[in-house]
């Protein structure tokens, strides 16, 4: 019996080695553990990332994957990982200071993947709920760390709030997802779904309540805005939108009496730039104005094809002055906290053309209704603006996020209007 158990067990697991469809699955799954770990781990959402790339190779149909990556939404961002390799060639910089700045831009390789993949899964909605899951319990440790300082794992920071990461992590999740609710509460009120509409909103609103008197970064305050504005653009009557409108404002007003700390840090904008520019001192804004600043003049010496990779940080070592009364003026960085002019410095005119390229065609690929479409154009809409503020293609967290978001958006888009092709060609 034990003998006849081990040789049924045995054959299974040969069938499912040998199964294109048990392959596909473990490749949602370990899409699913990758898309969960984000917000807790980087070295999970590593492990789980290249599993899933590995899971992909034994049933990949290659001549498709090739075909598919010659699609200019594919061919974008592979042309900014190129552009990043050939630009070692003419960078001054060290060589591993060359490659270490390639390194930042490797991840949109994998985009390509995602989207081939979800055209051909059906569960693509599977990573976008366990993202949202996993924010939700990163909120719930928030609020105990805030008042359980002890809890933290980053016991080196002063973070309040924050469990792991940081707190500019943790807004693009918060605000991500709370926005991202916003398309089925409406579309569950017009079905008069309202128990699972009044669930979903009361998950979106404890992410606005933690930005609120928890933590939250200025990025995410001047962000979201944007991102509701979009919304009730694409998905709202004018009437609605008043009225939607005017109860946000109220709302607002309310978080702006009710928290010192929203207060503090809205604040901070003016106060920051009022010691920079009267002092030097090298405050938040004001070292992103002194790197701007340096940055353009940077671009304006090499406009076309830049200064070469990973040539930023020498860059600003030759124009600092340490000592002098603008203290601002000394500081040293790779990265200039612009995505723009981080790739203008490095790669010039042609750097900043196939990243706006990246930008539109995928803006573009999201210009349909649905789920899908709602959450890749927000992903989109957000690293664009959150951009004018920090490099946010380029660094970990936010990269994984579009890569993930469009990725996997846009496959399901695909998918989507595939199988209406295939319908209206059957209709007709």
């Amino acid at each position: 019996m034990t003998a006849l158990a081990r040789e049924t067990t045995g054959g299974m697991l040969l069938r499912r080695l040998r199964s294109p469809a048990a392959w596909r699955e473990t490749v949602d799954i370990f899409a699913v553990l990758t898309a969960a770990s984000l917000p807790w781990s980087t070295s999970l959402a590593g492990i789980f990332n290249a599993l899933m790339l590995i899971c992909m190779v034994p049933f990949l149909d290659v001549r498709a994957f090739l075909q598919s990556l010659t699609r200019p939404i594919c061919a974008a961002p592979i042309a900014l990982v190129l552009l990043a390799l050939v630009g070692t060639l003419w960078s001054d910089a060290s060589w591993g200071a060359r490659f270490y700045a390639v390194n930042p831009t490797i991840k949109l390789l994998v985009l390509p993947v995602l989207l081939y993949h979800f055209e051909r899964s059906p569960r693509g909605r599977w990573i976008f709920i366990a993202f949202l899951v996993s924010c939700a319990l990163l909120s719930v440790m928030s609020w105990l760390v805030a008042f359980y300082p002890n809890l933290a794992l980053k016991t080196d920071s002063a973070e309040r709030g924050i469990f792991v990461k940081n707190y500019i992590d943790q807004s693009q999740e918060f605000a991500l997802c709370a926005v991202a609710l916003a398309y089925p509460i409406v579309m569950l009120l017009r079905e008069k779904r309202y128990w699972l509409a009044g669930l979903l909103t009361a998950l979106a609103l404890s992410f606005f309540v933690n930005m609120t008197f928890v933590v939250v970064s200025r990025t995410a305050l001047v962000t979201v805005p944007i991102m509701f504005g979009v919304f009730a653009l694409l998905h709202l009557k004018w009437r609605s939108i008043v009225l939607i409108s005017a109860t946000l404002l109220v709302a607002a007003i309310l978080a702006w009496q009710a928290s010192p700390y929203l207060r503090h840090t809205a604040e901070r904008f003016s106060d920051d730039y009022t010691r920079y520019m009267e002092k030097g001192e090298p405050t938040s804004l004001g070292l992103r104005l002194e790197f701007w600043r340096k940055s353009l003049g940077f671009f304006a010496e090499a406009p076309i094809m830049g200064h070469g990779t990973g040539s930023t940080r020498g860059l600003f070592e030759r124009v600092a002055t340490p000592g002098g009364l603008y203290q601002a003026s000394a500081e040293v960085i790779g990265n200039p906290h612009n995505q723009t002019l981080n790739v203008a410095v490095q790669w010039g005119v042609i750097g900043i053309a196939v990243l706006y390229a990246i930008w539109i065609l995928h803006l573009r690929l999201f210009r349909g209704d649905g789920l899908a479409n709602w959450i890749g154009l927000l992903v989109v809409v957000q690293n664009v603006f959150t951009s004018l503020f920090n490099s946010h293609l380029f660094d970990f967290h936010e990269g994984w996020m579009y890569v993930i978001g469009v990725g996997v958006a846009g496959g399901m888009v695909i998918r989507a209007q595939q199988a209406e092709a295939k319908t209206g060609e059957a209709g007709s």
